[in-house]
């Protein structure tokens, strides 16, 4: 359990910044889903069920003039930042665990 802010800044405007903080790396993964699915949602208003995959989640993260985490290091008592790739990564591998998959599907 890490503490992570999510800062995001959607628009080239800076006024358009926010941030949110969460319990766990996962939490933070699961409300960069949460924004997406809720800018479907505002784009279909008249869509009873939102769908999408993971290209098109990662289509709007890369979409986004600025995303980016702060997550708590124990070891130093500080915030490490990452980078959309590394939120993608942690994206793909929560999504892929929430489908059922393991890494020894391969074996």
């Amino acid at each position: 359990m890490s503490h992570t802010i999510l800062l995001v800044q959607p628009g080239v405007n800076p006024e358009t910044r926010t941030y949110s903080d969460y319990e766990s790396i996962n939490e933070c993964m699961e409300g960069v889903c949460k924004i997406y699915e809720e800018h479907l949602k505002r784009r279909n208003p008249n869509t009873p069920t939102i769908t999408y995959d993971i290209s098109q989640l990662f289509d709007f993260v890369d979409q986004l003039s600025d995303l980016s985490c702060l997550v708590y290091q124990k070891s130093t008592n500080t915030y490490a930042p990452y980078n959309k790739d590394w939120i993608k990564e942690k994206i793909y591998i929560l999504l892929r665990r929430a489908a059922g998959h393991t890494d020894y599907d391969n074996i």
